[in-house]
């Protein structure tokens, strides 16, 4: 099976799973993604550039409306997926434009704006890049970090740090998905994170593999934020 490539009906399943878990999207449906063995747990993994185009643009609508309320004036795409995402949210809000960091240095790089980082899929460190021709773009104005999915926080930090190089504090993370809450307790508080939908965390049980309580963090996802802001008036229900 080819992941990724549509949204589906919920179909009741309601575990244990084995190899795929159909994540709950926005406006009821699923998408369905592979399960990855950790050993003591599991968690749901997303490729957004393996991903149906349509998917895909249809999760950034998700993630440009929830990031709405961050007023953000410039939106930075982490490398590689985040960037995906990165100019559907920026066009979304309305920007002409959006700051690309990288992973390979050009020769006019300085060390100044470059930052080590790592992920939970890409262990082996290397080092985070942002052209200094391109900082006109960030000066005084209100930065969204955009990233696909994060799962233990390092790379989303990696990106926090760089920024901070050039003298930004973003006003916000906004993801794809939450993959589990394992990055929470490192995440600082003072940058509220934002996601089109959210995975759990899954133990092992017999027959697979069981969502455990508490750890998909939905609170902080489309369903529940922009729910919220309709019920207070800040978005018109006719939204979608």
């Amino acid at each position: 099976m080819e992941f990724w490539q549509g949204f589906t009906a919920a179909t009741g399943d309601d575990g244990p799973f084995t190899d795929r878990y159909p994540a709950l999207m926005p406006d009821g449906s699923r998408l369905v993604l592979p399960l990855r063995d950790y050993g003591a747990i599991a968690v749901a993994g997303f490729i957004a550039n393996q991903a149906a185009i349509e998917v895909a643009l249809r999760i950034g609508v998700w993630m440009t409306q929830v990031a709405r309320s961050l007023d953000a004036e410039v939106v930075v795409g982490m490398p590689t997926l985040g960037q995906v995402f990165a100019p559907m949210v920026a066009q979304g809000l309305g920007h002409r434009n959006w700051v690309a960091p990288g992973w390979s240095r050009k020769r006019w790089y300085e060390d100044a704006l470059s930052v080590p980082a790592s992920s939970s899929t890409a262990p082996a460190e290397r080092r985070l890049w942002l052209d200094p021709r391109i900082l006109p773009r960030l000066a005084g104005k209100r930065a969204l970090l955009v990233d696909d999915v994060i799962s233990t926080g390092s790379s989303a930090l990696a990106g926090v740090a760089l920024l901070e190089r050039a003298g930004v504090r973003p006003v916000g993370l906004l993801l794809a998905m939450t993959q589990g809450d394992r990055w929470c307790d490192g995440w600082p508080p003072d940058i509220p994170v934002r996601a089109a939908f959210a995975s759990p965390i899954f133990t092992r049980v017999p027959g697979g593999w069981m969502p455990a309580p508490g750890t998909a963090r939905d609170a902080l996802c489309h369903r529940s934020v922009v729910g919220d802001a309709r019920r207070a008036g800040v978005i018109a229900s006719a939204a979608t």
